[in-house]
């Protein structure tokens, strides 16, 4: 704690107002009646493969929405609502597809039926789509189609080393974050037909963990037994470089089975090794860098080194219009500084292992009474451990509000603790009591209803002339710029493969 707060001291007021963060959130577009909508990504919203806001995510029915890196937390959320009302009003000119306010996925129809993104001609855009097949024969696209919200976090004057130290602590701590905001408890049954798992039935249609907290972050989220084979160390650049360059590199039988291209010349996946490419290396946090077009992302890493963290563990809000609120940003913020600042030993298989037991007893588990996780060897009650890290939170929230300004972060973890020492408030808790209370214990009809509330605020947000221009101009200007980008194109798409997934391009 002292080595702590020594180190906070070392924290200068100017560096703290240069935190900056950005959001990426994914939603699913669906039909009223909670089923998922299969019509293409619209037109009006612009290409998908150059829009510099809204993107599809693995899904042509998934929508993924970017915000700029912004010095505020109210400046981030203002751009994210400002993005969703315009997306609200192109899709409510369509027609009344809603965009799904949870992490779990909505009514969804037979795997194959689920559409992947299309990105158009191009060798880049062919890429993309490749891509998102090849996850589809990895893993199943029902598992694809569970949303998120990355969010993406720089402090000035950090390295690699400091970095890796801040991701190294995040993993032993994000049971924090999956029982503070972990929202997805519930799951339409669909998502699970004729697969094995352990969930409960609430009603013929809804399944769920009575303690659960986040089951997109459990066995049946974002989980494959040949990413289980890996142990990323994150002791440095250098070993975690090594460890996705043979991920990358390394044939792995199954996928070998499945092939590159079918009879009929059709691309199964880009490639046959463990990973197609970097980013489906799954995890709770991943240290990023960007890239410069057509860059490998693990080469602009070990050139340039560590930009800023990702962090990939956080459900939709279904409560919140935009799936996330100001005090959310604010304690992630401020866990963030926290991991940074926290003593970060050497990371090892054994405690990467337990690592992965305590992510799957949180997810299914986290507001089970008395429940257990591994700390260093030995035992420790969740609710014991996490009390420590908000408490630890305090001094730090502090020092932000004085660099910044008035008593916001302190109130946000003020906000946590009080919900840490009543898990019946929790978003996972209120989630299956709404459910049960007001929807007849049903996850498709208790989400639905939420999302017509979300439309209905979105399109009622004020949206200017001046706005409405703006993205209709972002629009245009994306699908000129795809269509330079085809036009631009002389190679095959075989030798574009080829050459960017070719070994040399993930080395400095």
């Amino acid at each position: 704690m002292n080595s702590l707060n020594e180190r906070l001291r070392a924290l200068t007021p100017a560096r703290l107002q240069g935190m900056r963060r950005g959001i990426e959130k994914e939603s699913l577009r669906a039909l009223k009646n909670g089923s998922l909508a299969l019509t293409p990504h619209p037109a009006a919203l612009g290409s998908p493969l150059t829009h510099p806001h809204v993107t599809t995510d693995f899904s042509e029915s998934q929508l993924e929405l970017v915000t700029g890196a912004h010095a505020s937390v109210e400046a981030c959320l203002a751009e994210l609502t400002e993005i969703h009302a315009a997306v609200y009003r192109v899709l409510a000119k369509d027609g009344d597809e809603l965009m799904w306010v949870s992490s779990m996925p909505c009514g969804l129809p037979t795997d194959e039926t689920i559409p992947t993104g299309r990105y158009g001609s191009s060798n880049v855009g062919r890429a993309k789509s490749v891509y998102r097949t090849g996850l589809g024969y990895r893993y199943g696209r029902r598992m694809q189609t569970i949303s998120g919200i990355h969010y993406n976090w720089s402090l000035p004057g950090l390295d690699n080393q400091e970095y890796f130290g801040l991701i190294r602590n995040f993993r032993r701590q994000s049971f924090v974050l999956l029982t503070l905001f972990g929202a997805s408890p519930a799951v339409c049954s669909s998502f699970v037909a004729g697969r094995p798992h352990e969930l409960q039935t609430l009603s013929p249609h809804t399944l769920y963990m009575p303690h659960g907290t986040s089951l997109r972050m459990g066995r049946l989220g974002y989980q494959s037994d040949a990413q289980a084979s890996l142990s990323v160390s994150y002791n440095s650049l250098e070993g975690y470089g090594a460890s996705l360059q043979d991920a990358l590199t390394r044939p792995y039988p199954p996928y070998e089975a499945i092939g590159i291209i079918n009879p009929g010349g059709d691309y199964n996946q880009l490639a046959t090794t463990l990973l197609q490419i970097e980013n489906e290396f799954y995890g709770t946090i991943r240290p990023k860098r960007v890239i410069h077009p057509g860059e490998r992302p693990l080469h602009a890493l070990r050139e340039r080194g560590v930009e800023y963290v990702e962090v990939r563990c956080m459900d939709l809000d279904p409560f919140e219009t935009v799936g996330i609120n100001a005090a959310t940003g604010r304690f992630l913020d401020v866990f963030l500084l926290h991991c940074l600042l926290g003593e970060s030993p050497p990371d090892t298989p054994a405690e990467i292992a337990a690592l992965a037991r305590n992510q799957h007893y949180t997810a299914a588990r986290g507001r089970e009474p008395g429940l257990q996780l591994e700390r260093a060897g030995t035992s420790i009650a969740l609710s014991d451990w996490g009390a420590e890290i908000i408490a630890e939170c305090r001094p730090i929230a502090d020092a932000v509000d004085a660099a910044l300004g008035g008593s916001a972060y302190r109130d946000a973890i003020e906000a946590a603790a009080a919900s840490w020492s009543n898990p019946a408030s929790l978003p996972s808790a209120r989630v299956v009591d709404t459910m049960r209370r007001d929807h007849a214990d049903s996850y498709t009809g208790f989400v639905a209803a939420l999302a017509q509330r979300t439309r209905a605020a979105l399109l009622e947000a004020p949206f200017g002339a001046e706005a409405q221009a703006r993205y209709a101009r972002m629009a245009a200007e994306s699908i000129d710029a795809q269509r330079a980008i085809e036009a631009g194109d002389t190679m095959p798409f075989e030798i574009y493969r080829r050459e960017y997934l070719a070994p040399r391009r993930l080395r400095v």
